[in-house]
C-alpha cells in the first residue's frame, strides 16, 4: 500500500514580500481540528477563493439557517472589510435532492388531487381515512392500528403525553432530543389531520390545509411512480420559487449576495463528466445504473478518507443519512467498503433523470459541491464552509472525491480544500432547529413578528463563537438587547452634539479626553487581537462595550473626540454588517433618526420648549424671548405640510396653541410645567418620539424603542402598585373604622342586662349575679373597665351617625 497522505498539508509559503502583508491570522480549521495561521494559495496574498454550502431549496429557510449564513457573511466582510483581502465567494443552490424531489413530487401530486376533488365529498374522506391510518402505522407505532381520527387526542395523550410535557421517549430520564422533536412533529401533522376528520361541517380549502400533511405521503406512496422523469420542470417549479424567497430573506439579514451561484440542475453534464473522470482514474465502480466511490482503492493509492470526522467513518446512520433513500431501496452486499457513497444515482419511478454513461440517473448529494467548485474554483481554493453537521459525511466525501478527480494517486493528490469552517448549529430546547423535525420559525415569520430584528439577531450571533452551537435562551436575547441599546444610546448621544456642540478638543492628558482617548487606542489593538485570534467576534465585542463604558464614565469629553471614538465604532458595527444602510458620512447606524418627516417640527418644538422649561423652573416666564424662538422657527409657523409630515404638524400646532394661551393669560409660571411634561409624555410619545430631560443641556431628541416603552411601562405598573397598596391601606382602614363604629351601637346601659346577671343600678352595671349574690369586687372594676369602654365607642357611634343623618 502506498503511504498515505497528510491528514493536512500547509498552504505554500508566501514570498517575503506577500509575508509581509498578511494579518497575523489564525483560523479555527476542521481539518487541523485546532487554530491554524491562514496563508492564502494567492503568491501574492491578497486574493482568497472561497466555497459555501448553500441551500437546498424546497421550504423557506429558518433562523438556524440564519445563524449559518449569517455568521458566514460576519466572516466574509472581516476578511475583505477588515483585513481587506480580495474574495472570491461561491455559493451553491441544492436544487435536486432526495428531500427536493419528494418534496416537489409530493406537492405536484396534491395540486393533482386537489384539481380533481373539489367538494369534500365521500371519496375525499376515504381516502384521507386510509392516508391518516398509513401515517399513524409508519410514523406513530404506539399508538393502536385501527385509531380513529375521533379517539386520536385521548390515544396520544395515553401513548405519547410524556413525550409532549418534555421528557424522553423511552422515558428513561434521558435529555430529550432530535428524536423528541420528530415524534411531537408527527403528532403535530395528525393532530391536523384528525381534526379535519372529525369536523363535518369544514370547508374544503380549510379541510386540505388541515390534512395535507398525512395526504402527501399517502399520495406519493400511491402514486409517486407515475411521474414523468424527463419533466424536470415538475421540480424546478418548487426550488426557483423557494431560491428567490432564500434570497431575500438573506437580504432583510443583510447578507451579502454570493460573487457566483451555482445550481446543481445547470451541472448536469459537467457533474456526468466529473464522475466519469474519477471511474476512470480507479477510484469508483458502477452497479446497476448508480457510481459508488472505492474507499479502499483510494487509501490503497495513498489516499486518506474521512479527515475531518474520522471516528464518524463507521457511524450507520451518518453513512445512511449521506446515502439518502438510496440507503434504503439498494442491498449493500455489493460494496466493496459500508463506507463507499453513491457519485451517481440510477433513478427510480417518480425521480428526474439524465442521460448518463451508466443510464438515466442524477447526481448523488456529495459530488455536485466537487464539480461545481472545482469547475469555478478550480484544483485548489482557500476556504469552505457550512454547518457543523455537514462535515461527516458531506465535506469528508467531496473531500475524498475530488482529490480522486483530480489524481491519478491519493499519494501524488494535493490539498483541495485548505481550510474548512464550519458554523455552529442553533438549538431549541436542545434540539437543533430543521426543516426536517419542522420544529423551525421560519426568517420571514420572525421578522414579520417582530421576534426578532435583523440586527438584533445578528447581534446574538457575534456573541456567540461563530464554530459553537448557540441556544436562544432569556440570558442571550437580553445581553444582546443590553449591547445594541448602550450602542444605541452613545451614537444619539454623539449625534446630538452634531445640533448642539459643546467643547473644543484639549490636549491636556489630565483632561476627560486623557482616560478615553488611551481606552480608544486600547480598543484598536484590542479589537485587532480578537479579530486575528479566528474571528473572536465576542471578545470584539466586549471591547465597543468597554469603550463606550469607559466613555460614558467620563464627563465632559471633547466634541473632537466623541465623533472620533464615535467613527470608529461605527466603522467596526459597519463590518460586522450591523447596518443595512451604511453611510459613511453620518454618526451612527440607521434606525436612530427620527423620521424625516418630523424633523422641522420636532427640533424646533424642542427647543422652545427647553427654553419655556428653564424658565418656568427659575420661576420667572419671558414671553418676549419665547415668542421670538417661535418667529424665528419658520418651520414651525410656515410649514410645507406633506401626509407624512401632517401628524407632527397638528401636534406642534396644538401644544403652541396652549402655550400662547398661557402667555397670554400671564400664567404664573409653574402652569407651564405641566404643558411641558404633556409634550414629553403625551404629544410626542405618541408620535414614536421622546424627550429626554437633561441637567443643563437641552432634551435629547430621540425615536422611542422598545427598552424606552419598558421602562415606562415599569414605571406606570409600580405607580399602579403603590396606588393599589395605598387604597387598599385606606379600605382596611375603612373597615376597621366601620367595624369598631358598629360595637359601639350597642348602649352601655343595655351591655349587661344579660340572663348572667339578676340585678343592675342606674348606669346598667350589674350588682347581682344569676344566683342573687353580690358581684365580687374585683369583677365590678373590671365591669366598669368594659363600660367605659363601650361607653366612649357609643357616644363615637352616635357621633357618626349624627353627621351621616345631617348629609342626607
Amino acid at each position: 500500500m502506498a503511504a498515505a497522505m497528510p491528514a493536512w498539508t500547509p498552504p505554500p509559503a508566501p514570498s517575503e514580500a506577500a509575508k509581509a502583508k498578511l494579518p497575523p491570522l489564525a483560523i479555527y480549521n476542521s481539518l487541523t481540528r485546532g487554530k491554524t495561521p491562514f496563508v492564502p494559495l494567492d503568491p501574492n496574498a491578497e486574493s482568497v477563493t472561497w466555497y459555501a454550502c448553500g441551500p437546498t431549496v424546497y421550504d423557506d429557510a429558518h433562523l438556524g439557517h440564519a445563524r449559518n449564513y449569517v455568521s458566514t457573511d460576519i466572516i466574509r466582510r472581516i476578511l475583505t472589510d477588515y483585513f481587506h483581502f480580495h474574495l472570491s465567494f461561491v455559493m451553491n443552490i441544492t436544487d435536486v435532492d432526495d428531500k427536493i424531489i419528494l418534496a416537489a413530487r409530493q406537492q405536484h401530486l396534491l395540486k393533482h388531487f386537489i384539481r380533481r376533488h373539489e367538494t369534500l365529498d365521500t371519496s375525499v374522506l376515504d381516502e384521507t381515512k386510509r392516508a391518516f391510518s398509513q401515517y399513524l402505522h409508519k410514523n406513530l407505532s404506539l399508538l393502536p392500528a385501527d385509531t380513529a381520527a375521533t379517539a386520536f387526542a385521548q390515544e396520544s395523550e395515553t401513548q405519547y403525553g410524556h413525550v409532549l410535557k418534555g421528557q424522553p421517549l423511552a422515558n428513561d430520564g434521558s435529555a430529550p432530543g432530535d428524536k423528541e422533536a420528530k415524534v411531537k412533529m408527527h403528532l403535530k401533522t395528525a393532530t391536523s389531520a384528525a381534526e379535519a376528520l372529525s369536523q363535518a361541517d369544514m370547508d374544503i380549502d380549510s379541510f386540505y390545509a388541515k390534512a395535507s400533511g398525512v395526504l402527501l405521503p399517502y399520495l406519493d406512496s400511491q402514486l409517486g411512480h407515475t411521474i414523468d422523469a424527463k419533466d424536470h420542470s415538475i421540480f424546478t417549479a418548487l426550488t426557483k420559487d423557494y431560491e428567490d424567497r432564500f434570497f431575500s430573506d438573506m437580504r432583510a439579514l443583510n447578507v451579502r449576495a454570493p460573487d457566483t451561484i451555482t445550481r446543481v440542475t445547470e451541472y448536469g453534464q459537467q457533474i456526468i463528466d466529473f464522475v466519469k473522470q474519477i471511474q476512470d482514474n480507479g477510484f469508483a465502480y458502477d452497479h446497476d445504473g448508480s457510481v459508488y466511490y472505492d474507499t479502499q482503492a483510494w487509501e490503497a493509492s495513498g489516499g486518506v478518507y474521512a479527515r475531518l470526522e474520522p471516528w464518524n467513518r463507521n457511524d450507520k446512520d451518518l453513512l445512511a443519512d449521506g446515502e439518502g433513500s438510496l440507503s434504503k431501496d439498494v442491498k449493500a452486499s455489493f460494496k466493496r467498503s459500508p463506507a463507499d457513497f453513491a457519485l451517481w444515482k440510477a433513478s427510480k419511478p417518480g425521480e428526474p433523470a439524465w442521460d448518463s454513461p451508466w443510464g438515466p440517473g442524477r447526481p448523488g448529494w456529495h459530488i455536485e459541491c466537487s464539480a461545481m467548485a472545482s469547475n469555478v474554483l478550480g484544483r485548489q481554493f482557500d476556504m469552505h464552509s457550512g454547518g457543523i453537521d455537514l462535515a461527516f459525511p458531506h465535506h469528508d466525501n467531496e473531500l475524498a472525491q475530488s482529490e480522486a478527480y483530480w489524481s491519478k494517486s491519493g499519494k501524488e493528490s494535493k490539498q483541495w480544500v485548505n481550510y474548512f469552517l464550519h458554523m455552529g448549529h442553533l438549538s431549541i430546547q436542545g434540539s437543533k432547529m430543521s426543516k426536517s423535525l419542522k420544529n423551525f420559525t421560519t426568517i420571514r415569520e420572525a421578522l414579520a413578528k417582530g421576534t426578532w430584528t435583523p440586527r438584533a439577531l445578528r447581534i446574538a450571533f457575534l456573541l456567540g463563537a461563530w464554530k459553537d452551537g448557540l441556544e436562544i435562551t432569556e440570558e442571550v436575547v437580553k445581553a444582546g438587547n443590553a449591547w445594541e441599546e448602550r450602542v444605541n444610546n452613545f451614537f444619539i448621544k454623539a449625534r446630538d452634539l452634531e445640533r448642539n456642540p459643546t467643547k473644543s478638543d484639549s490636549s491636556d492628558p489630565l483632561s476627560p479626553d486623557g482616560p478615553v482617548r488611551q481606552a480608544l487606542q486600547s480598543a484598536k489593538f484590542r479589537l485587532h487581537d480578537a479579530l486575528c485570534d479566528s474571528f473572536d467576534t465576542p471578545a470584539a465585542m466586549r471591547v465597543i462595550g468597554d469603550l463606550i463604558t469607559t466613555y460614558n464614565s467620563e464627563k465632559d469629553v471633547s466634541d473632537k473626540l466623541t465623533f472620533e471614538l464615535a467613527k470608529w465604532v461605527n466603522d467596526t458595527v459597519n463590518i460586522f454588517g450591523l447596518d443595512a444602510e451604511p453611510d459613511a458620512t453620518r454618526i451612527g447606524w440607521s434606525g436612530i433618526d427620527v423620521p424625516a418627516a418630523a424633523e422641522p417640527f420636532v427640533y424646533p418644538l424642542a427647543g422652545i420648549r427647553d427654553q419655556v422649561r428653564k424658565q418656568a423652573i427659575a420661576g420667572t416666564i419671558d414671553p418676549a424671548t419665547i415668542l421670538s424662538m417661535i418667529k424665528s422657527a419658520t418651520g414651525l409657523t410656515t410649514p410645507l405640510e406633506t401626509p407624512e409630515s401632517k401628524p407632527y404638524a397638528e401636534a406642534a400646532a396644538s401644544w403652541l396653541s396652549s402655550l400662547g394661551e398661557l402667555l397670554a393669560a400671564n400664567a404664573p409660571p409653574k402652569s407651564y410645567l405641566p404643558l411641558c411634561d404633556d409634550l414629553r409624555n403625551t404629544t410626542l410619545w405618541n408620535l414614536g418620539i421622546y424627550l429626554e430631560d437633561r441637567d443643563n443641556q437641552p432634551a435629547l431628541v430621540r425615536p422611542l424603542n422598545a427598552s424606552l416603552r419598558q421602562e415606562r411601562s415599569n414605571r406606570e405598573a409600580l405607580a399602579a402598585l403603590k396606588l393599589g397598596k395605598a387604597e387598599a391601606a385606606k379600605l382596611a382602614k375603612e373597615k376597621e373604622e366601620k367595624e369598631r363604629l358598629a360595637k359601639g351601637k350597642l348602649s352601655p346601659l343595655d351591655m349587661f342586662r344579660t340572663s348572667e346577671f339578676s340585678a343592675w343600678d342606674d348606669e346598667g352595671l350589674p350588682t347581682k349575679d344569676a344566683e342573687g349574690k353580690d358581684v365580687a369586687k374585683s369583677r365590678s372594676k373590671k365591669l366598669k373597665k368594659d363600660y367605659e369602654r363601650q361607653k366612649k365607642l357609643h357616644e363615637a357611634w352616635l357621633l357618626a351617625a349624627e353627621a351621616e343623618g345631617s348629609k342626607a
